[in-house]
């Protein structure tokens, strides 16, 4: 006789003498206790076994008849495939008390992978820990849904767009690679994407190219302004070069080869090392060799050519972000000139954009970039181009020279604050005590 929920609710914690079982169908049976509690069991033999087994898959109210039926149905299936239902329980009990949180699966993701082939990792690393772990990290990885990432990343969307596209990007890598290695069972985020789903423009499409009144006011404020003399030299040497900042903030002093006048960026410092980029060589002309002295005369006790203040590490990633509003804040400033927005990323693009009027070879002008190269030419092609884009850089510092040569006239405070001196104290007769002392 097949049991009802109605039987179950008139048995449910009501003392009887003895034990009570009652069988339903398909191997499920209900046994009460004497005090009422009502337990669910599967009957079955395995493996040619003549006495049947019982396995406990619930207890009622907390599981429902229509529940454990369904279950009692799941683990005959999985008999017929040859599993005992005993251990198919067991496994995912232990699957369960032992599944990995979201953080555990991101810290082995960063040592195993980020580390080794992101060189802003310890960024990374400090953004998870600020807006992600705080929230989901000791979440069961597989848990995690899509709507509980949308949660996080439209809230850095409106207020941080940068925090957002590195958490998207880089949560998708990682949920990307704990798949291919069965750690989860899929990556939720695989189909969301920055610009679609939260509206953020790519950050290269932002930076522009400074006309030539710009770039003369930018040198302008690089020369006059009261801006560290290392970063002076960093601006003027992304100007000059073209190349990534990263590139030029993590060089070392023995990348700059000053007997055979080559720059030579490791391959790990080229952003496109994965898709075939190789070491970058950039030809040292003469003229910019003082700037390259200057540059490591101001860290005498490190190996790095640009470091951070009152340390020997390499200047870190956020360090240029701000110099580019504070130049423009002193042009208005102290000479009203008004420069609209642009980034250090600009300046690669301004190099550039000059590089194409200074050379009718343009693969010249992508090698001094450090772009690759269409795939058949970079691999049947290895040669680096040095004395073309020698030609290219002294042509290009010669217009620099010329663009600044006729800067506008230096605004000094100390000069007019003493005019209006002059002018304020002009009829006043001076105290001789003064002129004694004086002398």
């Amino acid at each position: 006789m097949r049991i009802t929920d109605n039987w179950l609710k008139v048995n449910w914690r009501k003392y009887r003498p003895k034990m009570l079982e009652r069988a339903d169908r398909d191997g499920l049976t209900v046994r009460v206790s004497t005090t009422g509690k009502i337990s669910f069991l599967v009957r079955f033999r395995y493996d040619r076994s003549r006495n049947a087994k019982r396995l406990v898959i619930g207890s009622y109210p907390r599981m429902s008849l229509q529940s454990a039926r369904a279950e009692t149905e799941r683990l005959r299936g999985r008999l017929e495939q040859g599993h005992d239902p005993r251990i198919v329980r067991k496994l995912e009990k232990h699957a369960i008390a032992k599944a990995p949180s979201y953080e555990t699966l991101f810290r082995l993701w960063y040592e195993r992978y980020c580390v080794k082939n992101k060189a802003g990792h310890h960024e990374i690393l400090r953004s998870f820990e600020l807006y992600v772990f705080p929230k989901i990290g000791s979440l069961p990885a597989d848990k995690v849904t899509l709507h509980l990432w949308l949660d996080i990343l439209e809230e850095q969307a409106d207020e941080r767009p940068g925090i957002c596209k590195r958490l998207l990007t880089n949560a998708k890598q990682m949920q990307k690679w704990c798949v291919k290695r069965k750690l989860l069972p899929t990556n939720v985020l695989v189909e969301t994407y920055a610009q679609e789903d939260f509206q953020l423009d790519d950050e290269e499409k932002e930076a522009r190219v400074l006309s030539d009144e710009e770039i003369r006011y930018l040198w302008l404020a690089l020369e006059r302004s009261r801006m560290a003399l290392k970063n002076q030299l960093f601006l003027k040497l992304c100007l000059f070069f073209g190349c990534r900042n990263g590139e030029l903030r993590r060089a070392k002093k023995t990348d700059f080869d000053f007997t055979s006048m080559v720059w030579t960026v490791p391959r790990g410092h080229n952003k496109i090392r994965k898709k075939g980029g190789r070491r970058i060589l950039r030809p040292i002309i003469p003229e910019v060799v003082p700037l390259l002295e200057q540059v490591f005369a101001l860290t005498p006790n490190s190996e790095y050519a640009l470091t951070n203040a009152d340390s020997d590490k390499p200047m870190g990633k956020s360090a240029p972000l701000a110099l580019p509003y504070n130049l423009r804040q002193w042009l208005r400033r102290h000479h009203k000139y008004e420069m609209a927005h642009w980034s250090v990323h600009s300046l690669r693009k301004t190099a550039r954009t000059n590089f194409s009027s200074l050379t009718s070879q343009p693969h010249v002008a992508e090698i001094m970039l450090g772009h690759k190269l269409p795939k058949n030419w970079r691999i049947y092609d290895g040669h680096a181009y040095l004395k073309e884009q020698a030609g290219v850089y002294a042509a290009w510092w010669q217009r620099l020279l010329s663009l600044t040569a006729s800067l506008p006239a230096r605004a000094d405070r100390r000069d007019g604050e003493r005019a209006r001196d002059r002018v304020r104290y002009q009829d006043v007769p001076v105290d001789p005590r003064k002129v004694q002392w004086r002398r």
